[in-house]
């Protein structure tokens, strides 16, 4: 546009020094071809859109905006028309209590009341896109700061929404899933009203007040405390029971050793032990008696 405007103010000049009488009138002619080229390269221009891939265009023209939507690629469009630009890819809004981190500079995590009376920080990341299709709604009926005006407002008041049916233990642990899952579907619902699509919604942390986290430390600890004194009382036991085994296995051998030992197996016995000895390297005379206990003489 900018170019067939510059065209058309060098056109008019070029028809202005077309008189003999000006001292620059011999600049006419190369100043008119100059200003057709530029009309013509601005008609040009104006008349082709490229899109890029991943992106959409909607025409509007003196504040009407057109139905239809312009695909990646060149795209013939009216030489008057503007061209908004949609990204239809995946983007996403994130909101933390970081610094630098989230899109707004700054502590911009959440900040909800739990059923409780609790206050508890919430850091979070929408992932979603656009419909293409939807581009000329979301246009016309919400213009191109759909981000803020859309889909900043409508996640902070679902979280805030929702988060008044859960204690705030119960959110920071056993609750988390089932209040992710369900601040999902509420925002996906509103989202899908105005052209959106909610892709994933990911609960990056959530604080707790500082007295709430000491009290869950030290319940976790005395847990833990429990569960080891359990262990030891579980050792001891079985220490215990070890000791009455061995303790019932010795009595039960001395009570066999006391009653039911006959003079003939202690013979044998002892037969079964003299041979072990007679095989010994160190035995060199084994004098046997009668009844007695034989006596056997060593090397030394």
């Amino acid at each position: 546009m900018l170019l067939t405007i510059l065209g058309a103010l060098l056109f008019i000049a070029s028809r202005t020094m077309n008189n003999p009488n000006f001292v620059f009138a011999k600049f006419s002619n190369p100043i008119r071809n100059v200003a057709i080229v530029l009309i013509l390269l601005g008609i040009s221009s104006s008349t082709i859109k490229q899109i890029d891939a991943g992106e959409v265009g909607v025409q509007s023209i003196f504040g009407k905006v057109s139905e239809s939507t312009l695909s990646s690629g060149l795209n013939l469009v009216n030489p008057l028309a503007s061209v908004t630009i949609f990204d239809s890819k995946t983007q996403n809004y994130t909101m933390s209590g970081v610094h630098d981190e989230g899109d707004k500079e700054g502590d911009d995590a959440i900040r909800v009341l739990t059923a409780d009376g609790l206050e508890v920080v919430v850091d979070l990341t929408v992932l979603y896109r656009i419909l293409p299709s939807k581009a000329p709604t979301i246009l016309q009926e919400i213009g191109p700061d759909y981000k803020d005006k859309v889909v900043r407002p409508i996640t902070r008041t679902m979280i805030r929404d929702n988060a008044v049916y859960y204690d705030a233990v119960a959110l920071y642990s056993l609750k988390r899933n089932e209040f992710q899952t369900r601040i999902y579907k509420d925002i996906e619902s509103n989202f899908k009203k105005r052209g959106l699509v909610l892709e994933q919604l990911l609960i990056r942390n959530i604080n707790l007040p500082n007295s709430v986290k000491q009290t869950i430390e030290s319940k976790i600890n005395a847990e833990q405390d429990a569960q080891k004194m359990q262990f030891v009382l579980l050792k001891e036991k079985q220490e215990a029971e070890r000791k009455r085994v061995e303790a019932q296995g010795i009595a039960d051998y001395q009570k066999i050793l006391s009653t039911g030992l006959s003079d003939k197996q202690l013979q044998y016995e002892s037969i079964i032990a003299q041979k072990e000895i007679a095989k010994s390297p160190n035995t060199k005379v084994i004098i046997m008696g009668n009844k007695s206990t034989p006596i056997i003489l060593g090397n030394n």
